[in-house]
């Protein structure tokens, strides 16, 4: 599995993660929703389980995917600052390039 974090997303989580009360926890990104080769994502924080696997991304940060899902191989996860401020998680290898 492969996750890729930006640089400006890497400082969003690595803020959240730093609080005391996530002291124990890692970034999950996960599927929401999925129909055909699309899917929509979503970011939580979380320990993992039996059926995840833990990647490390070059930016330090420790990821949760579930093992049994293509669709989360090769994500990339970005931080957008502007008028509509937020997370945009993509999946370049699979052809998405962001919602619909």
């Amino acid at each position: 599995m492969n996750v890729k974090i930006t640089r400006n997303a890497a400082k969003v989580i690595q803020t959240e993660l730093d609080k005391e009360e996530n002291k124990e926890l890692l970034l999950r990104v996960l599927v929401t929703h999925a129909h055909g080769d699309h899917a929509h994502y979503g970011l939580d924080l979380d320990k993992p389980g039996a059926n995840d696997v833990v990647v490390e991304t070059d930016k330090g940060i420790s990821v949760i995917v579930q093992k049994d899902q293509p669709l989360l191989d090769g994500v990339k996860i970005d931080y957008l600052y502007g008028d509509q401020e937020g997370f945009m998680i993509i999946n370049p290898s699979k052809g998405n390039h962001g919602d619909h």
